[in-house]
């Protein structure tokens, strides 16, 4: 009745104002609840709230919450006791995001809104500054936990207090994690049985991958999630399924990650090759992406030959923009090489030490259609700080959903939003994309948001700003005798319906 998993890169907090990436994002999962949810869909639905009516300006968000939720015991309720969630805690825990003292990665979530405020016990409103139709969707961000106001007189390493399936119980720094079943949440399954069905959780810290897998396999853990070098060619095939030797052991599951990786070139550059539509247009035709994701990626993940919007979300373009067509590339070369008068094209990509060998395989490529490429590997650190400051030509990215909307996606590139002070690090701009852009924040039908989302993923396509390389995907791998654990394009990590079979 224990489920156990390992968190390689430690956990560094247990306060979901820092829950920033997946290590902080997962025990926090378990431990508390926000006013909505998102399901395996990526649809909004209640969570902490019971209801929820948005104004006809879309400005107004008012929120009527659950009676039957409450906190995890604690003495600062008193001896062995608890006490039901208002709505004064859910406005504490949203305006401590924006706290300068609490300095929340998170604080961004606030920034378009211009006041929240606790009606009566059930009922909370938020008031934005200007229309944002993904709102609801940020409200579902782990950021967005709601906490007790007794909080303030806490520590979160020694009493994190929640509303979720499980409740705090022990931590050794670098050791274990521990969590128990919480007696008191609000929820049940279909048929009326109370929530969760495991008794504990327990996360564990080996520090490696390898070392993790080894657990993993000798049947000391219940769960792996990803892929790593290290052995990723002993789990699966080259075709992306499991080894038969596992079969029997494991089961597999793969999902749509809301992550596209790319290279995106930086177009304020002094590099005509950057600055030139065609050069651009010309890498993305100039390398076999199916080929590359069955060799170096075990075919986990899609061969990105649409735009910049993920599988997973609604707003994808129809246009079918980069197969792989050398010859096509090759006369885009010689288009640029006329138009410009330089008879030796360069490109220098930037690259951290994680994906040197998918860089490795686009410049084997490229140079094939006559583009001579330099790859520059660098520390992560070093690439992001570099990038923000328009250092870079060309460089790999990645871009993993802070919600779920194309409209998170498609903010890389309004002109707004240039770095340092944005998203937009290859400083496209284009007068049509700014207007759609807008457009869209308007527009209170989803089915016709989405279709100025689809105008907008093809324009990036046409125009090439950066080179889509695939649409990433989520597996896992879990005991036999895990059931009910699901997938979904965020990754989340949801224990509160997991059971175990002997």
């Amino acid at each position: 009745m224990v489920f156990r998993y390992n968190e390689h890169a430690n956990i560094t907090s247990l306060d979901p104002a820092f829950a920033k990436d997946q290590r902080n994002i997962w025990p926090s999962h378990q431990l508390y609840n926000t006013l909505v949810k998102l399901d395996e869909q990526m649809l909004t639905e209640a969570d902490v709230a019971k209801n929820w009516s948005v104004s006809e300006d879309g400005l107004t968000y008012r929120f009527i919450l659950k009676s039957n939720v409450y906190f995890h015991k604690h003495e600062v309720f008193g001896k062995d006791s608890t006490r039901q969630v208002v709505a004064t805690d859910v406005e504490y825990s949203l305006k401590r995001l924006s706290d300068p003292k609490v300095a929340s990665p998170g604080s961004w979530i606030m920034s378009d809104v211009e006041h929240i405020k606790a009606i009566n016990d059930s009922v909370l409103e938020i008031h934005l500054k200007n229309r944002f139709p993904a709102f609801l969707g940020l409200l579902s961000s782990k950021f967005c936990s709601v906490l007790p106001r007794e909080m303030e007189r806490l520590n979160f390493q020694t009493s994190p207090i929640g509303t979720g399936p499980f409740k705090f119980k022990r931590w050794e720094i670098g050791e274990k994690l521990v969590l128990r079943k919480n007696e008191l949440y609000f929820k049940t399954d279909e048929f009326g049985e109370p929530l969760p069905y495991l008794e504990a959780v327990a996360i564990t810290f080996l520090p490696d991958k390898q070392s993790e897998f080894m657990a993993f396999i000798q049947g000391e853990l219940d769960f792996l999630s990803g892929l790593d070098a290290s052995y990723k060619d002993e789990l699966i095939t080259t075709t992306g399924e499991l080894r038969s030797k596992f079969e029997n052991q494991l089961w597999m599951d793969k999902s749509p990650y809301l992550n596209t990786e790319y290279l995106g070139f930086y177009l304020d550059s002094k590099s005509e090759e950057v600055k030139s539509k065609s050069f651009r247009q010309a890498i993305n035709y100039a390398f076999d992406r199916e080929v590359m994701m069955k060799f170096l990626r075990n075919n986990i993940g899609t061969p990105a030959h649409k735009g910049f919007i993920p599988n997973g979300l609604m707003g994808q373009t129809n246009y079918d923009g980069y197969n792989y067509n050398p010859d096509k590339a090759k006369k885009l070369i010689e288009h640029f090489k006329k138009e410009t008068g330089i008879s030796r094209p360069q490109l220098s990509i930037s690259t951290n030490p994680s994906y040197i060998d998918l860089v490795e395989y686009i410049q084997k490529e490229v140079q094939k259609i006559g583009v001579e490429v330099d790859v520059d590997v660098m520390p992560a650190s070093t690439i992001r700080q570099k990038r923000s400051s328009g250092q870079l030509d060309n460089f790999r990215a990645s871009w993993i959903a802070d919600y779920p909307d194309a409209i998170n996606y498609l903010s890389l590139f309004y002109s707004k939003n240039f770095s340092p002070n944005g998203p937009n690090y290859t400083h496209f701009k284009n007068v049509q994309f700014d207007q759609l852009y807008e457009n869209a924040l308007e527009e209170k039908e989803d089915s016709l948001r989405f279709q100025l989302y689809a105008k907008m993923d093809s324009l990036l396509v046409e125009e090439a700003p950066v080179v889509p390389l695939y649409y990433d995907e989520v597996v896992r791998f879990r005991a036999k005798s895990v059931q009910g654990l699901g997938i979904n394009p965020f990754n989340l990590l949801d224990l509160s319906e997991v059971k175990k079979s002997d």
